[in-house]
């Protein structure tokens, strides 16, 4: 079957894996698990995503022969692949003309096998029933490709869990809809008047038909370019949900830059997402909502800081939700769900933004958010020079316990203060320069056998001479001078550097002192690090309430 890919690789498959090697849906795989009591038991994965062993499943599917009758939905889509090739969502768009409207023919280019098809399948179960498995087929299809053209059934799962409930006689607003998935998805079945917009010809014209024979009224897609040509101009939703394009640098900024689209600024030609969500605000009536999908990078992008200050700063941006890596369609990084709020008046702007990270979840599990993974974080704590949104950085500084740290750091900082007077080495007067009497070079050292160039410093490997006493007096000022070059790189194991000829005990009275001065080095760098830790987060701490002066 050109449309059953091969078993994929290991020990364990998915039930969406499952459903491709018997060429069924995954709601077939589900069903299969309900109604037959000797179907494999899960032996891995979790509650949402069960994983199963391939050679229990393989035997189960020649027993019941399911990997061997090929669906009459799969005949249906492997006709139309063989019709339409490339240009699937045509097919199906041709299929759902067919059964939305039987009186006006049969489409052109659609194959009478394909007709009869279709139409032997919406008569045992329902039209809807047939668009809706095409749908989820073409969705399938697109996703494994690695393309981002459709909206995954966890986005719509996700965007369906924060919209909560949704009124029955709102306006929902979709303006890059795709096939419909989101516009369709999104509140009752039933009432609300739902308005969307899509580049694509075919894709448009399938989100109408896929409406209709779905049993949703009040539904209107027009095709068009949202951005360049706006078929909304005065439409206000009560609800704008959108999982637009992204990455697109032709989106035109030249031609628009202008626009009264742009409260909040002009996006720079990389943040075309910026554009869509402006674009869905200049849509929202008052008390209305956006909530659009962005990837993670827009949070934090540089060209997209004084948007973001804005959309902060006029408490108009309630919510960001990083959500778990792998509910994005064609890649495992994380996206987040941006959530803008319409105020009706002056007074009803955010005073807070919610950030929420649910970066640890299974991307098939719970959406509700644990309390270690929210943080309410007040606008002026956001208006910081890079107006940085990710809420992974916001939670985890949220749930920060600045008292225990701050005074963890102070006991540190005490200690090594007092560590560090006490490596100063006991010095008094000496008698002159020590490079002045009689002394040897390095050079003369290496050639003796006493001395070995180590990493990085110079070693002593003879009991005549202490290694400390050696690079103590190689870094002293004279020698520095002799092992500096004309460009000004210092070379620690200059051959022209000298050392002082003292007989053992002197050299290790030397060697003693150096090796206190280089402790005492890294420790007071040490001290300066936990000096500045110590500052910033007490200033921090000061200035969002975490910490207060003591009386």
């Amino acid at each position: 079957m050109a449309d059953t890919p091969a078993a994929p690789v290991g020990s364990l498959v998915s039930g969406s894996e499952i459903a491709r090697i018997a060429g069924v849906t995954r709601a077939a795989v589900s069903n299969w698990r309900r109604r037959y009591d000797d179907f494999p038991v899960p032996v891995g994965g979790g509650v949402n995503s069960p994983l199963f062993d391939l050679t229990e499943v393989q035997a189960w599917l020649d027993r019941q022969r399911k990997g061997h009758d090929v669906s009459q939905e799969v005949q249906l889509w492997q006709t139309l692949r063989g019709a339409y090739g490339d240009d699937m969502i045509g097919g199906v768009a041709d299929v759902a003309q067919l059964l939305a409207d039987a009186a006006e023919g049969v489409p052109e280019a659609l194959p009478a096998d394909a007709v009869r098809l279709a139409r032997a399948l919406a008569e045992s179960g329902s039209e809807g029933e047939v668009v809706n498995a095409l749908a989820e087929r073409f969705t399938d299809s697109v996703r494994r490709a690695g393309s981002d053209q459709v909206t995954s059934p966890r986005i719509v799962r996700a965007v369906r869990h924060f919209a909560g409930e949704v009124a029955p006689d709102a306006t929902i607003f979709d303006p890059a809809c795709g096939i419909g998935t989101l516009l369709l998805a999104i509140g009752p079945q039933h009432g609300p008047r739902r308005c969307g917009q899509e580049s694509d010809e075919r894709s448009a014209r399938f989100a109408r038909l896929r409406a209709g024979l779905t049993d949703r009224a009040r539904v209107d897609v027009v095709v068009g370019d949202s951005l360049r040509g706006d078929q909304w101009a005065d439409l206000e939703a009560d609800l704008v949900v959108s999982d637009p394009p992204v990455g697109d640098t032709d989106w035109g900024r030249e031609d628009l830059l202008l626009d009264s689209r742009w409260e909040f600024g002009t996006p720079s030609r990389a943040e075309s997402e910026l554009a869509w969500l402006q674009h869905a605000y200049a849509h929202t009536a008052p008390g209305g909502r956006v909530l659009m999908v962005m990837p993670a990078s827009v949070a934090y992008r540089k060209a997209g800081r004084r948007i973001r200050a804005e959309l902060v700063r006029r408490g108009i941006l309630t919510q960001i939700t990083a959500l778990p890596p792998g509910v994005a369609a064609s890649h495992a990084l994380p996206v987040h769900l941006w959530q803008l709020r319409r105020p009706r008046s002056l007074g009803d702007a955010a005073t807070s933004v919610r950030m929420v990270d649910l970066t640890a979840n299974d991307p098939d599990g719970s959406l509700e958010a644990q309390p270690d993974q929210v943080a309410e974080v007040s606008l002026i704590e956001l208006l910081d020079d890079a107006v940085d949104l990710t809420p992974g950085r916001r939670v985890a500084e949220s749930h920060r316990d600045y008292v225990a740290e701050y005074q963890a750091l102070k006991q540190e900082l005490t200690q090594q203060v007092r560590l560090l007077a006490e490596l100063l080495p006991a010095l008094t007067a000496g008698v002159g320069a020590a490079l002045d009497g009689p002394s040897v070079s390095v050079a003369d050292l290496v050639r003796a056998g006493l001395v070995r160039y180590g990493d990085p410093e110079p070693v002593s490997v003879s009991d005549q001479l202490d290694t400390d006493f050696l690079q103590g007096f190689l870094r002293s000022a004279a020698n520095i001078r002799r092992s500096t070059s004309a460009s000004g790189t210092f070379r620690l194991d200059g051959k022209g550097a000298r050392i002082p000829q003292m007989d053992l005990a002197e050299q290790r009275r030397y060697g003693a002192a150096f090796r206190a001065l280089q402790e005492f080095e890294e420790l007071a760098l040490r001290v300066a690090e936990l000096s500045k830790q110590t500052s910033a987060l007490a200033r921090d701490g000061l200035g969002n309430g975490a910490l207060s002066p003591t009386e």
